[in-house]
């Protein structure tokens, strides 16, 4: 189950990053940018990947908080432990 909320967070995050880096690069070139008023220093290609990587792990941020805020009551409050493994005093120690 925790593999497939990882690709549901992914693999849209990834298409997104992949739709936002042709949207952004189709109207700038990465030679005229410029980071606290000096030039970048890096290739074009470095530009592409480091933004690619930018937009995915922003589009992440976006699908993950997605994936938490759509899980149910029982979801986030289940405790992780079995029952015979939950300390004495745990409030879920009936094995709710």
């Amino acid at each position: 189950m925790l593999g497939q909320r990882i690709m549901w967070i992914m693999w849209p995050a990834f298409l997104v990053a992949g739709l936002l880096e042709i949207l952004v690069f189709a109207m700038v070139d990465p030679q005229d940018l410029h980071w606290f008023g000096q030039p970048v220093e890096l290739s074009r290609q470095g530009v592409y990947t480091l933004a690619f990587l930018v937009f995915w792990g922003i589009a992440m941020l976006a699908s993950g908080l997605t994936t938490l805020l759509s899980m149910s009551p029982f979801e986030v409050n289940r405790c992780p432990l079995e029952p015979d493994q939950r300390p004495a005093g745990c409030p879920k120690q009936g094995g709710c």
